[in-house]
Formats: C-alpha cells, structure tokens, sequence
C-alpha cells in the first residue's frame, strides 16, 4: 500500500517564542500546494507550542503541530511536567517520544516510553516513537543492532491494541550515525526500517505493519533526503538542525513529495 509521506521538524531546545513564531511563518509563506502530498509537522518547544499553533491556525495550514516530549500522568504533583490533555488543549496532533537525547540526558527508558505511547493515545495523539542503536551496539554486529531496535519496538508497542498500533509513527535514529563521522547509507537505513517493520509484523499482522509510517532521523539534510526518499521503507523524516530554517526544512519535504 501506498503511505502517506511524513516530514517533521524537531526544533530541540532552539527558538524563543518570537523566534518560534518567525520560523514557522517563514515555513507557511513559503509551503506550496504541491507539499500537501507530504504531511509536515512542526515540533517546537513547550513554550512556543501555542504560539506556533496559533500561526498554523492563522494561516489555515495544513500543517501539524507536534511536542517534543509528554509525561504519562493526566494530572498532579508532577512539578516540570506536561500531560497528553494539555498538548491536546492547544491543537498537538503528534508528539515525539522516547528520542535518543531523551534517553541519554533524562533516563528515558523503553518501560516510561510505553506508558507515553500508551498516554498519547487516549488523546488522540499521534506518538513518532524514536528507536536506535549506538556505535558501541552497531560494532556488535548487524543482528545484534537489529535485535536491539526491535526489542525496543516490541517494548515501546506494549499493550496496544491493533486498531491503534497502525496509525503509531516510528523514527529510527542510528544514534551511531549522527555527529560521529560515521555514515548511514540509505541501505543500511532501508534495511533496518525493513526489520522494524517486520517486527510489527509479527505482533500484529502484516496489514497493520503496512500502514505504520517509519521516518528515518540520522542527520537527513536537503543533500541526502533524496536519496532516502525511493526506499520502499522510510515513509519521511525527523528532522533536527535542518529544520530551524525554513528553506533547507522544505527542501526535504519537497523531497518525499
């Protein structure tokens, strides 16, 4: 089956409020019609989530507004912390979880992943599910990298239902692939987002695997997003500091148009 391209931006810690709303007025004055084959979503911090939203909105966009992170809790004494019901209060359609910079800084685990996932749902969220190996687990080996992804796959996916599970969105970072001097080819990408998609296969049937989306997130730019687009598996892209600017963002998503 044919799957709809994604292409999401993941601003990170970057962009004030009045920056945040520059960038994605940029990004909106300059979106053709043509890109509507491609669905784009904008992740900006938390403080600029409104404001973002407000300028979609505004400019009748179609594209999304996405977070970057969500605690699993609805409500309470969670200091710091924001639930699905607020994302869903100002218009987040999709939400990242589980990315490797969560993972490393702030002890993201495969276990507080789920419950995210789990948590994103009940709101209608879409989750973009982060998943990849380090260089240390890539020199293991190609099945011990693969083992590892889809482990944290079947963890992430952890009592959902299959109704849910086609319309969750995976990322797969090569973790080892990004600032490291190393290089993913779009083989070896290709391959892995096989594997993941194989994975949920296995779990919940093949027709289900066939309409789940898997974007690839190692250091895509607009030299190499075309060269990632014709892979029969990797449906878009996760986009970090190519998507603070408005031109080399839509230059990927033209990419997968």
């Amino acid at each position: 089956m044919k799957r709809r391209s994604l292409v999401a931006g993941n601003w990170k810690m970057n962009k004030t409020t009045v920056e945040a709303a520059m960038l994605s007025q940029d990004i909106c004055n300059h979106y053709y019609n043509d890109y509507d084959n491609v669905e784009t979503v904008l992740c900006p911090s938390f403080m600029a989530l409104k404001t973002v939203g407000t300028v979609l909105d505004y400019d009748k966009s179609d594209i999304m507004l996405g977070a970057q992170d969500v605690y699993w809790q609805d409500n309470g004494a969670f200091t710091g912390a924001i639930s699905a019901t607020m994302l869903k209060s100002v218009g987040c359609k999709y939400c990242i979880v589980g990315h490797s910079e969560r993972r490393q800084y702030f002890g993201e685990t495969d276990e507080s992943v789920n419950l995210k996932v789990r948590a994103l749902l009940t709101q209608d969220i879409t989750p973009i599910i982060c998943v990849g190996e380090n260089l240390a687990k890539r020199d293991e080996g190609e099945k011990a990298a693969i083992d590892f992804v889809t482990a944290q796959i079947s963890a992430a996916f952890g009592e959902v239902g299959s109704d849910e599970a086609g319309r969750i969105v995976i990322a797969y970072e090569p973790i080892w692939a990004i600032g490291t001097g190393h290089t993913a080819t779009p083989e070896t990408a290709q391959e892995m987002c096989f594997r993941i998609r194989e994975r949920i296969a296995e779990i919940y049937g093949l027709e289900t695997a066939e309409k789940v989306r898997i974007l690839y997130g190692g250091s895509m730019k607009p030299e190499n997003a075309a060269m990632f687009a014709p892979q029969p598996d990797i449906d878009g892209g996760l986009i970090g500091g190519a998507a603070l600017e408005a031109k080399p963002f839509l230059d990927i998503v033209k990419a997968f148009v």
